[in-house]
């Protein structure tokens, strides 16, 4: 995988450019997860399972990036499953 920071939980890469870091309870950005997953010091979907997340990565990478099922598939088992919150 690249250098970039990536969310713990979903692996999109996460930047001040992007302007994408979750938040803590009081408002302050969070640098390990990004703002879909983690909002207000929690997890915006508290009960998703690793494999709910992965099949919401391989919607959105197929869909988004028209890539390949097979390949949306691989990419994100291999992403995901590594990820702080899923360990």
């Amino acid at each position: 995988m690249d250098d970039k920071i990536r969310c713990q939980s979903c692996g999109m890469p996460i930047s001040d450019d992007f302007n994408n870091y979750g938040t803590d309870a009081d408002g302050s950005p969070v640098s390990e997860y990004c703002l879909f997953c983690y909002t207000d010091g929690g997890f915006t979907n508290p009960t998703q399972t690793v494999d709910e997340m992965v099949q919401s990565s391989i919607d959105f990478i197929s869909k988004e990036f028209k890539m390949p099922v097979e390949q949306a598939t691989q990419i994100s088992n291999d992403v995901i499953r590594k990820l702080k919150r899923w360990n």
